[in-house]
């Protein structure tokens, strides 16, 4: 099956197209038979301007057409605002064109894929992840690597601060830990012995295999239902984010008493 992926979370965009090596019905997903065609660019203001001819430029490269495509994944976040938006309008407006599936990928899980196969860790692994969300606080959570699953939350994504997630560590030490937090806070982000990769090396391969986990886990939804997670904009959170963010806080306050 054939995708197209654009993520937009952070200063980077993010592009890939995916064939994941299986044909329509067949729900068998393997890494060694999916081929990605990843695309990094530089993103922030530039990113809504560059998306779709890049997105087309990526197309013309596989010799598809938007009518080959079997669904389109986005970033949803947590990420930039203003990014997040232009990632979920591009997916879901090629995707009403053709009338394909949206598949929302975690721009979080993004982060703990591409530093762990950066790293070699094994399947299996636990990655948390904590990204700059600027305002002197960070977007963390932690993940699972699920083999050809893809990656799994193991703590939801939600937005904190560095003592919050001090306090939840004291408890439960992170073995490796990912993200631009890493090189925004320093050394106010104590992260003990744990493994650290502060910095990204290929987002949108990344980007590209999650997409096609997701798109054979049944992620996919009707372009009208894909929405962003904006975990600053109270009045764009679902019920779980916002008891996502509060079960982290309630745990990192229990920690400190």
């Amino acid at each position: 099956m054939k995708l197209l992926a654009i993520d937009s979370a952070t200063e980077r965009l993010a592009l890939a197209a995916i064939d994941d090596g299986r044909i329509a019905g067949d729900a068998t997903l393997s890494r060694a038979a999916c081929r990605i065609d990843p695309l990094d660019l530089d993103g922030g203001a530039a990113a809504s301007a560059q998306a779709l001819p890049m997105l087309m430029a990526l197309l013309q490269r596989q010799g598809w057409t938007f009518a080959d495509l079997d669904a389109i994944a986005f970033g949803r976040g947590p990420g930039g605002f203003t990014g997040l938006r232009t990632a979920c309008a591009v997916a879901q407006g090629l995707a009403f064109g053709q009338d394909v599936p949206v598949v929302p990928v975690d721009s979080l899980a993004i982060v703990a894929e591409d530093a762990a196969r950066h790293a070699g860790l094994p399947p299996g692994a636990t990655v948390w992840v904590a990204m700059d969300a600027r305002m002197d606080e960070v977007y963390a959570g932690c993940y699972r690597d699920d083999g050809d699953a893809g990656w799994r939350p193991v703590v939801e994504p939600a937005l904190t601060t560095p003592e919050a997630l001090h306090a939840l560590w004291r408890d439960a030490p992170p073995a490796f830990v990912a993200g631009s937090a890493l090189a925004a806070f320093g050394d106010r982000l104590h992260t003990g012995a744990a493994r650290r990769a502060p910095g990204e090396h290929g987002r949108a391969a990344a980007l590209g295999w999650l997409a096609a986990a997701g798109l054979a886990r049944g992620d996919g939804v009707p372009a009208d239902q894909a929405l962003p997670v904006y975990l600053r904009d109270k009045v764009a959170q679902t019920t779980a984010e916002r008891e996502a963010a509060k079960a982290l806080r309630d745990l990192a306050d229990g920690a400190e008493r």
